[in-house]
């Protein structure tokens, strides 16, 4: 059984920083990619940033050059750097992670991120 325990979401001003974590338990021998996922009030879920096992890395472009996402095999942890935080980005932030055998997505419980003066 899988499990993606997040952590790291909570309320900062504009232009602040906060840093997720996401770390995957039990089996985790076709680990593969892992990313970060966003849903706002009244919006779709989408992609954040995503990076596989061998660290090739994606984002959304409204976070390029702001966050960033890195990753901790020995530990089956990602992270997500956010910095510049703008109200816009306030949202529940959803870890995945995809196993390659078979071919399976976990979810993380979410965890809230509020940008708000």
């Amino acid at each position: 059984q899988v499990q993606l325990v997040e952590s790291g979401g909570g309320l900062v001003q504009p232009g602040g920083s906060l840093r997720l974590s996401c770390a995957a338990s039990g089996s985790v021998f076709s680990l593969d990619v892992m990313g970060w996922y966003r849903q706002a009030p009244g919006k779709r879920r989408e992609l954040v940033a995503g990076i596989s096992r061998y660290g090739s890395t994606n984002y959304a472009d409204s976070v390029k050059g702001r966050f960033n996402i890195s990753r901790d095999n020995a530990k089956n942890t990602v992270y997500l750097q956010m910095n510049s935080l703008k109200p816009e980005n306030t949202a529940v932030y959803y870890c995945k992670a995809r196993y390659n055998v078979p071919i399976y997505d976990y979810w993380g419980q979410g965890t809230q991120v509020t940008v708000a003066s």
